[in-house]
């Protein structure tokens, strides 16, 4: 007994589990956000109970414009990720993904779209790990890397390059369909 998968079947698969994966950034952003504005506007307590289980009340010690340099990038990084997952559910919902003609405007747009997401996530990943390294040397507690978001930001790096290839690939696939489309 063999089981076929259809295309059709893994992008309904993969429809959703953008969807969930969406939903569940937003509320992690969402969550940070509010923290850091509790935080910096009711109570300054709060950073030791801050959106899961991140302990920052050293570092808000130590200083709170370190505090909101922090929580800024943290907040930048979760919303990268969410508006990321965000243009594949559109993309997927809009069925803008044309498998009889895939190298079209829309998808050269939304690979290249995703790909300066990616540069973004790996950038400010990269500055809050080395902003974060700068206040361990300096002496304040800080929670781990990947607690904060911040690691992986070179595989974030490599994945812009990627992307940035195929959107220059799907670039000349438009090129080359509208000349044929031309021809015809």
């Amino acid at each position: 007994m063999e089981i076929k998968i259809s295309t059709k079947q893994i992008l309904t698969v993969l429809h959703i589990l953008s969807w969930i994966i969406f939903l569940g950034l937003c509320f992690e952003a969402g969550g940070f956000i509010v923290n850091a504005f509790m935080t910096l506007t009711l109570d300054p307590s709060e950073t030791k109970r801050l959106w899961m289980l991140i302990d920052l009340s050293d570092l808000y010690k130590y200083g709170s414009q370190h505090y909101v340099v922090i929580m800024s990038q943290i907040i930048i990084v979760t919303v990268l990720k969410a508006l990321m997952f965000y243009l594949i559910v559109k993309i997927l919902y809009e069925k803008k993904l044309d498998m009889t003609q895939p190298f079209n405007p829309a998808m050269g747009r939304f690979i290249l779209l995703v790909s300066y997401l990616a540069l973004g996530i790996g950038f400010f990943s990269a500055w809050g790990t080395e902003y974060s390294k700068g206040l361990i040397q300096q002496g304040v507690a800080m929670p781990a890397l990947d607690d904060m978001h911040f690691d992986g930001s070179d595989v974030w790096l490599f994945v812009w390059i990627i992307l940035l290839i195929i959107a220059q690939i799907f670039k000349r696939g438009i090129e080359i369909q509208s000349e044929n489309d031309l021809t015809i």
